[in-house]
């Protein structure tokens, strides 16, 4: 399916297609057949389907194996499957794709950092073979992708007579994001607390009845949720910002980075912890299950409702432009 689409698009559009975007393009269409392939390894380990890749899954790093591995490799095999195609038809039809390009940076950095950081301190760290570096030469590929998607110019246009300077008070939807912003913060620096073993009583109560899976000693969690305190922490302080000071031209950007990031986090987090590959005494215990999704739930999905927000409605956040002195 991805060679058909590969060929089609390019035959029929290739007039659209720049010379400088056909290496993003080739690089976009191999990575979809990758995704494909990643879906299939997280279907074989989980018993739905059987003899595709068995050889793979022997020979493989083990770390494909843990509930994370198996996380990622649905979230590569859907939802950056579906991006890859969506810049691939952009690039061939002459759009631009960097919203989407943005959306995917976030969700690939975030799976790359994680999954690196966690192979070399967890409990496999003393496995890693010639495939690990196969990946790394993958995470290299896919940083110049990065540099070439920030590259392109922003295609939102804001007419001066759109722009407005209210007050939050004037803006209620706003005004819904800042309180949610402020827990989210003491949200992420709280369970970062936990991952580094903060000895307070809330973090030991936290880890025994709602997330024993940041115990995990593959590691994976405990990165997630550092690099979630080092890097969610400061984002929801600069929007605080951006919120109630107009002109923040980069807020939009930034959102689309973020969203991607915490849903790719959060997919990975929430299904490894509740998967059968967990260990039983590391899941999320039965009687606090639905307190612990609904919380998880509701932290994927806000940020994604920023993102809209801002990107639909960019006005406030850019500049006006300075008006012409008549002589």
């Amino acid at each position: 399916m991805v060679y058909d689409i590969f060929n089609a698009s390019f035959n029929m559009h290739c007039q659209h297609t720049h010379d400088s975007l056909f290496p993003c393009f080739v690089v976009y269409a191999v990575y979809a057949f990758l995704s494909v392939v990643n879906l299939i390894i997280g279907l074989e380990q989980d018993n739905i389907i059987d003899g595709f890749v068995t050889f793979y899954l022997k020979e493989a790093d083990p770390h494909i194996n843990t509930a994370h591995g198996h996380m990622i490799s649905y979230w590569d095999g859907c939802v950056h499957y579906l991006m890859y195609l969506l810049m691939i038809a952009a690039i061939a039809w002459g759009d631009s794709y960097r919203a989407i390009g943005l959306y995917w940076m976030g969700s690939f950095l975030m799976r790359a950092i994680v999954y690196i950081l966690g192979n070399a301190v967890g409990k496999y760290g003393t496995h890693v073979g010639p495939l690990f570096l196969l990946h790394m030469l993958y995470v290299l590929l896919s940083i110049w992708a990065c540099f070439r998607i920030f590259s392109q110019p922003s295609t939102r246009e804001v007419q001066p007579t759109e722009i407005q300077s209210k007050s939050i008070l004037g803006r209620p939807l706003d005004l819904l994001f800042i309180t949610y912003l402020i827990p989210a913060f003491g949200f992420c620096v709280f369970r970062g607390l936990v991952a580094l073993d903060c000895s307070s009583k809330w973090c030991q109560d936290y880890t025994l009845q709602f997330e024993p899976y940041l115990k995990d000693p593959s590691a994976y969690p405990k990165v997630q949720m550092l690099v979630g305190m080092l890097y969610s922490g400061p984002y929801y302080i600069i929007s605080l910002y951006a919120l109630l000071v107009p002109g923040c031209e980069w807020m939009p950007d930034l959102t689309l980075v973020h969203s991607g990031a915490i849903s790719q986090a959060q997919f990975a987090h929430i299904g490894a912890s509740l998967h059968t590959r967990t260990p039983f005494s590391y899941r999320v215990p039965a009687d606090s299950q639905s307190v612990v999704l609904l919380v998880n739930v509701l932290y994927m999905l806000m940020p994604q409702a920023l993102c809209y927000r801002c990107c639909t409605r960019p006005s406030f956040f850019f500049r006006p432009e300075p008006e012409e002195k008549n002589e």
